[in-house]
């Protein structure tokens, strides 16, 4: 397989701003996470349209499709860093050309409704992406310090062998013991399910599958798991991660639901494959940045997930 790893970031590289998704509401945001990244040396340039709204939207499809173009075709920026996520990715699935981005590989980050357009990039381009902090969400108030640290390790170390993330001790569950190598692939569970049945859905197979999600009732991360369980990409992969499902709660406390614990559980024990819940990735301020098509291995038992190659070149 060809893998495309983007070049390190280093002081002094010009870093894209752009926005996929959703709009960013306040301006400052953007204007404060622009200056975090020039306070650690990096020069900036903010994509012509990520200012832009059209409903729910950070402007037209067309717009964000060309700030994305624009970004990779300018030879001068070495990374691009999305504002945000919400909602949008996945109706520019179509509209990108990938041959573009497969002539000019470069660090691409975000994470929630990026998953889309990341797991896009690796079915059609092989290039690795990094499923991380946003500007104007994590990198434009008190920039947590642990994410931090993730963040700048994975972008600009080229280690090999390195741990990549821990299990949270209070959060943790081996639902299935074992270990698991293979490439790092995944992300928010509701983008990935709306990939499925599409050209743009990678082939998990060998693959560990990191999952992570927000604002979902019990009974429809139940249902999500299960049409992973049913289209075979569980039972395809070698192992699974499961990061943070933040407020994930049943929205009536009144009307009976099984647990996330049990569901996982049962998940894990209809999968067969190593399984551990209790890392940090997703929506939490403390995060780990995971690259995505990146070898790693997993270690239920011990809770812990390890690159097998660097995640930057």
């Amino acid at each position: 397989m060809n893998v495309l790893v983007p070049q390190r970031l280093k002081k002094g590289d010009l870093i894209g701003v752009i926005c996929p998704a959703s709009p960013v509401h306040d301006p400052s945001r953007i204007e404060r996470g622009v200056r975090y990244l020039e306070g650690l040396g990096y020069r900036t340039t903010v994509g012509r349209n990520a200012l832009q709204r059209s409903g729910y939207l950070a402007g037209t499809d067309d717009e964000r499709v060309q700030d994305i173009h624009a970004m990779f075709t300018n030879r001068k920026v070495r990374g691009i860093f999305c504002a945000r996520g919400g909602y949008g990715t996945p109706r520019l699935l179509s509209r990108i050309d990938y041959r573009i981005i497969a002539r000019n590989p470069k660090i691409l980050v975000g994470y929630s409704d990026i998953t889309a357009l990341a797991l896009a990039i690796w079915r059609e381009c092989r290039l690795v992406t990094y499923h991380g902090p946003m500007l104007a969400v994590d990198l434009s108030g008190d920039v947590n310090p642990f994410a931090e640290e993730s963040l700048w390790r994975v972008l600009t170390s080229p280690e090999r062998h390195a741990t990549l993330a821990l299990a949270d001790e209070s959060t943790a569950r081996v639902m299935y013991p074992g270990t698991a190598t293979g490439r790092l692939l995944g992300g928010n569970l509701s983008l990935l399910v709306s990939l499925l049945g599409t050209p743009y859905m990678p082939d998990i197979r060998r693959g560990i599958l990191f999952l992570e999600e927000i604002g979902e009732d019990p009974y429809r991360v139940d249902r999500m798991l299960m049409h992973l369980g049913n289209a075979g990409i569980l039972s395809r992969s070698s192992g699974v991660a499961v990061g943070r499902f933040t407020d994930c709660l049943p929205r009536d406390a009144s009307t009976p639901s099984l647990s996330l614990d049990a569901i996982m559980a049962g998940t894990a024990e209809n999968t067969g494959k190593p399984f551990m819940t209790g890392f940090p990735i997703g929506h939490e301020k403390r995060m780990v940045t995971v690259p995505v098509g990146i070898r790693a291995r997993l270690d239920a038992d011990k809770g812990v997930i390890t690159l097998l190659e660097p995640a930057t070149a």
